[in-house]
């Protein structure tokens, strides 16, 4: 089975739909699937739902589908960079599931792994817990949270081999293998891609089972959230 496909806009083809559900990797803008999020917006399709850690930046990452209107609900944990979508959920206009961030790391994770839901203290007493179930365990209330699985995850890794199997580096290892796991299908952009066998078993992060397409995106441009400079002495 060939997963490489010649370029993100053929990694998607027949894949995308409107109204699907997309989980997509990445911290901050370190790390996220750039050319795949690119042909997504291309594509056209509208009424996604979007999972991800953060929605990008305005004109940047998953910013972009949401000056194009396609997203139109995000699940996520942090939104504080982009103004466009502050716009669109205070008019009403994107619905927004607020999930702390370790919850939202394990919703992917437990969907992945096929549980459907797990029982956490984080969000007890606070909005979070609104409408859901609370139980005591050892004298301590925890809530009930239903994990999450995508129809389609868009991944981000360093480096894969034909086969699929992914090795992420550094900060871009944050969501990626959670996401990775989510997806019913999983789409996945590298920047380097070796043949079967080059890759140490033990170097490992995510095996090829979970990876069904591949496109290789040699140079991304990365770009950096938040540039801290120190002044000259």
């Amino acid at each position: 089975m060939n997963k490489v496909y010649p370029d993100a806009a053929s990694a998607l083809a027949g894949i995308v739909q409107d109204g699907q559900t997309i989980a997509v990797g990445g911290f901050g803008l370190c790390g996220i699937p750039e050319a795949l999020i690119g042909a997504l917006r291309d594509s056209g399709v509208t009424g996604l739902t979007a999972i991800s850690n953060n929605a990008g930046v305005d004109g940047f990452g998953l910013g972009q589908l949401l000056t194009t209107r396609q997203i139109k609900k995000m699940i996520a944990s942090y939104v504080g960079e982009n103004k466009e979508f502050a716009r669109q959920y205070l008019a009403g206009e994107l619905e927004l599931e607020f999930t702390p961030q370790g919850t939202l790391a394990e919703k992917l994770r437990a969907g992945g792994a096929g549980i459907p839901a797990f029982f956490t203290k984080t969000g007890v007493g606070t909005i979070v817990a609104d409408g859901k179930e609370l139980r005591e365990f050892d004298g301590e209330q925890y809530v009930m949270e239903r994990s999450l699985v995508a129809d389609v995850s868009l991944v981000k890794a360093y480096m894969a081999d034909r086969a699929g199997n992914l090795v992420f580096r550094k900060t871009a290892r944050n969501f990626n293998p959670n996401v990775a796991m989510a997806g019913k299908i999983t789409i996945v952009e590298v920047e380097k891609l070796v043949e079967v066998g080059e890759i140490d078993p033990d170097q490992v992060h995510t095996p090829s089972i979970f990876v069904h397409r591949i496109v290789v995106n040699a140079n991304p441009e990365k770009r950096i959230e938040q540039r801290t400079v120190r002044a000259e002495a």
